[in-house]
């Protein structure tokens, strides 16, 4: 997901969002524990989503 697009959801949005992938994150590495995942840097990219919306959410909340 773009830094763009993550800027123009809602607050409320954003937060609902930050918990499904951080739920969608764990889930990708429990079946890469159980059995190898064929694309490992989807881990990675989701990582990086997640960081991506916890600054942008950040930044957010300390303009209110």
């Amino acid at each position: 997901m773009k830094t763009q697009e993550i800027k123009e959801m809602a607050v409320k949005d954003l937060r609902e969002r930050l918990e499904v992938e951080k739920q969608n994150l764990n889930r990708m590495k429990m079946n890469h524990v159980i059995s190898p995942l064929e694309n490992t840097s989807n881990i990675k990219k989701a990582k990086t989503d997640i960081a991506r919306m916890m600054r942008v959410l950040a930044e957010k909340e300390q303009q209110n």
